[in-house]
């Protein structure tokens, strides 16, 4: 299965054009390398995502053979490594208060 479709149906990237735009922009790498959307992933990948709110890697369980998957067993397909959730600081926009 393609890395995208993989991402978009085990729901750790929502939609498959996000999926392949993370791909495009060297975020998503597969055992320490960065993926095209297009590379086939295999089962005992690991798969590190490197996004603006989150740092995850994890480890390919199963390879999906439909279309889809229920939300309830997902996660028997991969297991989470690494979950890290960033702050973001953007407050550009605010008022600075010392000035």
């Amino acid at each position: 299965m393609r890395l995208d479709k993989y991402l978009q149906v085990t729901g750790l990237i929502k939609r498959r054009a996000l999926a392949n735009e993370a791909c495009k922009l060297g975020l998503v790498k597969i055992n320490g390398t960065t993926a095209k959307a297009t590379r086939e992933v295999a089962v005992d990948d690991i798969i590190d995502i490197c996004l603006a709110r989150r740092d995850m890697s994890i480890k390919v369980l199963q390879l999906i053979t439909g279309s889809s998957l229920k939300k309830t067993i997902r996660h028997e397909y991969f297991t989470v490594l690494k979950d890290i959730e960033k702050t973001v600081v953007d407050d550009f926009w605010q008022d600075n208060p010392d000035e």
